[in-house]
């Protein structure tokens, strides 16, 4: 496994996590808990952007790193 398909992997890992604690914040009543895990989920989203910007930056130095073309590469 490269490691533009680790990144990948931990993004989408990221953007997993911040749309379960958005979906805990619509299903609560506590309103601290609501607040709590909107808080938790901007914050994991902060860190996801940064991240992206990481992997962008990575494909643009290595192509080869450039996981979503290597796989329509081998769809085709």
């Amino acid at each position: 496994m490269t490691v533009g398909t680790k990144m990948h992997q931990t993004l989408t890992s990221l953007e997993g996590a911040a749309a379960d604690l958005k979906t805990y914040a619509l299903e609560t009543q506590d309103k601290n808990a609501k607040k709590q895990f909107t808080d938790y989920a901007n914050q994991i989203e902060n860190i996801a952007q940064g991240l992206k910007g990481r992997v962008n930056y990575l494909e643009s130095q290595e192509p080869q790193y450039k996981v979503f073309q290597q796989a329509q590469g081998k769809m085709q």
